[in-house]
């Protein structure tokens, strides 16, 4: 199933449109600027920045027709490139360490985790990861809360470096599941 999303320059639908049907890595060179969006089918992750870069917020089947007040982008700040989340129906699974370079204590993961210190009382946050089945999102805090991540199959050496932000932890995760669709 292919996912669909209209892009609109103006908030509530308003201005030129621009339709997309997979990833957009710099939406400029459609549109000068989007404020607001329909997703028609799919999961999608969506950035502030071109290239997948900057803030990122996940979308499924619905209208978003004044993202920034909902997610409180700053003024400056539009959607400019997105990703296309594939459907997947196999076994999920990550391994999550504590320190950076797949180091520290190292827990594999299955199911969603609304927190991990609850959870793993030893555990003091993630800042690595491989994921090896399924598409993840991760959490700045407990219970799904605070900036997320998107996470697809491969190895995360640092978060850190990946995201530009020192100190990053992340607090929870949940698995993106066909019934989000």
């Amino acid at each position: 199933m292919m996912g669909k999303i209209i892009f609109y320059e103006d908030r509530n639908f308003g201005g030129r449109s621009y339709e997309c049907s997979g990833d957009c890595s710099d939406m400029y060179y459609y549109m000068s600027r989007c404020y607001s969006c329909r997703v028609q089918s799919g999961c999608w992750m969506v950035y502030d920045r071109p290239y997948f870069m900057g803030n990122q917020y996940f979308l499924r089947k619905g209208e978003y027709a004044d993202y920034m007040g909902m997610w409180g982008w700053g003024m400056n700040n539009w959607i400019r490139s997105c990703r296309m989340i594939p459907m997947y129906k196999g076994a999920y699974r990550m391994r999550a360490y504590e320190r950076e370079n797949f180091m520290g204590q190292m827990m594999e993961i299955t199911d969603d985790c609304d927190s991990f210190m609850d959870r793993y009382h030893w555990y003091n946050g993630c800042t690595s990861c491989h994921v090896m089945d399924g598409h993840w999102l991760m959490y700045e805090h407990p219970h799904y809360r605070g900036k997320m991540w998107y996470f697809r199959p491969g190895e995360y050496r640092s978060f850190r470096e990946m995201m530009r932000m020192g100190g990053m932890r992340f607090m929870s995760m949940r698995r993106i599941r066909d019934s989000w669709y």
